[in-house]
């Protein structure tokens, strides 16, 4: 437990300004995330130092197709979340309340260096709301040359992201929704502020966008085409990952088709570089120049880098948007 930052103190409650919910928090109260606590008026971070998932994760796995492809990385997240999405793949995680261990900074840093692994991911869990114990974890480990990734839900105030995104040196930013009734019916939770955070995210830090998509709720050609087209708005090279939904938590809706995925990721497409298809067995998630055409990624039956030399396209010269 560590007091937390970006709050303030009023007569009878604090105000939670770490992310747009900007709870205000009575005494004994703790906010929507459920892991931050108004303590005789002192607001506290209660999953500081702790951990209920870890492993060691191909990068890819994140997803992160474009930032060091091939690689490893060590993960970990806590408990708590400041939504509560209806088809919550990681709700098992988040409402381990009870089930985590106590760690130290220092126990992470040393997971992060070894067995190969490019640095931290925070995820699993929603990481800003365990915000402090990243920030500080992310520090020492900018400080040793390890690599900070986060993967988040992006429902984070402007002054927090503008202190930790240097420290970031990748995001994997959900984007569930175009609709913020979507957003308000199945999150908890509302679309502005994420759209706000992935403007102001890049050309920060690498990003590359996840969309879970489900049958008849977030499917429409229309709204992937909207989705697509105001990323391309910022950059057209940030991939898009359309990822198949499973039943999960609260929602029991069949499976996302198949056929679904790949005519959105031909939707998508017509606005982005690089749209990919996550959670599907078979489906080709290679990388290709989008200028030639030629094959730069292959990432079956193991991860190559083919066709790229100085993050150029070998035959055609393309620059292509891949840190490795």
């Amino acid at each position: 437990m560590l007091e937390a930052r970006y709050y303030t103190r009023e007569e009878d409650f604090v105000n939670c300004f770490l992310c747009p919910h900007n709870c205000k928090i009575k005494e004994g109260g703790v906010g929507i995330c459920r892991v931050r606590k108004n303590i005789e008026g002192r607001l506290f971070s209660l999953n500081y130092e702790t951990m209920t998932s870890y492993g060691y994760d191909p990068i890819e796995k994140k997803p992160l197709y474009h930032f060091y492809p091939g690689t490893s990385i060590f993960s970990f997240g806590t408990f708590g979340c400041n939504f509560n999405c209806d088809f919550c793949q990681n709700i098992a995680i988040v409402e381990n309340v009870d089930m985590y261990m106590n760690t130290k900074i220092d126990d992470i840093l040393k997971f992060a260096g070894a067995k190969d692994s490019l640095g931290i991911a925070y995820t699993y869990n929603e990481p800003t709301i365990f915000y402090e114990f990243m920030y500080d974890t992310a520090k020492k480990a900018k400080e040793r040359g390890l690599k900070n990734v986060m993967i988040t839900n992006g429902f984070i105030n402007k002054e927090p992201l503008k202190d930790i995104l240097p420290l970031i040196d990748a995001m994997n930013i959900d984007l569930k929704s175009m609709e913020n009734s979507y957003y308000k019916n199945f999150c908890g939770g509302s679309l502005s502020p994420v759209l706000d955070t992935i403007k102001r995210a890049s050309g920060k830090t690498h990003i590359e966008i996840t969309t879970l998509i489900i049958d008849d709720e977030n499917s429409d050609e229309d709204e992937v085409y909207r989705l697509s087209k105001f990323i391309a708005g910022i950059n057209k090279d940030i991939p898009l990952h359309l990822s198949k939904y499973y039943p999960s938590n609260r929602m029991t809706k069949a499976q996302t088709k198949t056929e679904t995925l790949i005519g959105l990721r031909n939707i998508a497409k017509k606005n982005l570089n690089y749209v990919y298809i996550g959670n599907v067995w078979g489906i080709d998630n290679n990388t290709y120049c989008p200028s030639c055409k030629s094959l730069l990624i292959r990432r079956f039956p193991k991860v190559e880098l083919v066709g790229l030399k100085k993050s150029h396209c070998i035959k055609c010269g393309e620059k292509i948007s891949v840190i490795y």
